[in-house]
């Protein structure tokens, strides 16, 4: 059992509007952090710019607000100095997928060991509400008065294109599972995703209407678990099943569908073909939303391989440290 509880992480007061998801997730951050155990001068928290950004200034570890869209590469930089850090980088949807969106990939690719806070409410919000790239097609706002007219960024689809291995999701108003998926971040080793789905109370209130409520995510969410059948609904009467290269919705009792015939959820499994379309489903399309630890596989990571090299190439020298440089090689003595 932790020795800490969630009040040793707890630091100042959040200037966030009221209702805002932000809040929410704070508090689930702060009791992830106590059931992980990991001591607060163990502990990094390292944001970029936007509204979620401010979180670093309310929890009690080492933490650090860095320029817009980089958190990512500061968090890479911590971690390959000092492994023993348990690091949590926190960025907006802006902050973390447009200007931040190179560097989200590349801690993808690379497969850095930090746990990465995607907070999307699909607007901008500290700079009064313009759309941001997880905005939907059409999406009336500030800086696009007459509807936006580009395709979003899917998160799950762009970690997943960039070879991530852990993606996860829950709802910022829903406690448990959100401290759940933090958790499993942690114990996962490498980058981890962890996607929060919020409003924002004032630009963009209502934008997941639809699983933002327990009365909604009765209805229309799905809660994945390892290694157990895919049901859902308010009286688990629904299943998934897989139909040709896609994914259907059954009721189960209908048509001799038992549970037997569901899909099992595996989410350690190499090929993302399924997590993909499980992140995917959508209300609109008939489908719930998938929350829960959607991919977990094991992979080696950048922090280890840096830190291994180095190992490596300071045991094949004859020095260690520059004062031994100086004096291994061809040497002068000026009179």
């Amino acid at each position: 059992m932790s020795e800490y509880t969630a009040k040793d992480f707890k630091k100042g007061q959040p200037r966030w509007c009221p209702g805002c998801g932000d809040h929410f997730f704070l508090a689930s951050l702060h009791k992830a952090m106590a059931e992980i155990g990991v001591a607060p001068y163990d502990t990094a928290v390292i944001s970029g710019i936007g509204c979620s950004s401010r979180l670093p200034y309310y929890v009690n570890t080492y933490a650090m607000q860095t320029v817009h869209g980089r958190a990512a590469a500061i968090a890479t930089g911590a971690k390959v100095a000092n492994q023993n850090l348990s690091i949590w980088q926190v960025s907006g949807d802006g902050d973390g997928l447009a200007i931040g969106g190179n560097h989200f990939i590349h801690a993808m690719r690379r497969n850095i060991d930090i746990n990465i806070i995607l907070l999307n409410n699909r607007i901008y919000g500290l700079t009064k509400g313009q759309y941001s790239p997880t905005s939907p097609r059409g999406f009336v706002s500030k800086s696009s008065p007459y509807g936006t007219v580009e395709d979003p960024f899917y998160p799950a689809e762009l970690c997943f294109g960039a070879r991530g291995h852990f993606f996860a999701r829950s709802v910022a108003t829903d406690a448990a599972p959100t401290v759940e998926i933090l958790k499993a971040a942690h114990t996962h080793k490498g980058a981890a995703v962890c996607e929060i789905m919020q409003d924002c109370v004032i630009f963009n209130e209502g934008t997941h209407n639809d699983i933002y409520t327990k009365e909604g995510r009765a209805k229309n969410a799905i809660y994945l678990e390892q290694g157990k059948p895919m049901i859902f609904g308010e009286n688990k009467e629904f299943g998934l099943i897989q139909e040709g290269f896609g994914l259907k919705v059954v009721k189960i009792g209908e048509n001799g569908i038992t549970e037997k015939d569901l899909l099992i959820h595996d989410a350690h499994c190499e090929d993302n073909t399924l997590q993909l379309k499980l992140a995917l489903m959508d209300t609109k399309d008939g489908f719930p939303v998938a929350l829960g630890v959607i991919r977990d596989v094991a992979a080696p990571t950048y922090d280890d391989a840096v830190n291994e090299q180095i190992e490596e190439i300071k045991a094949k020298k004859s020095y260690h440290n520059f004062t031994e440089l100086l004096e291994t090689n061809d040497t002068w003595e000026v009179k």
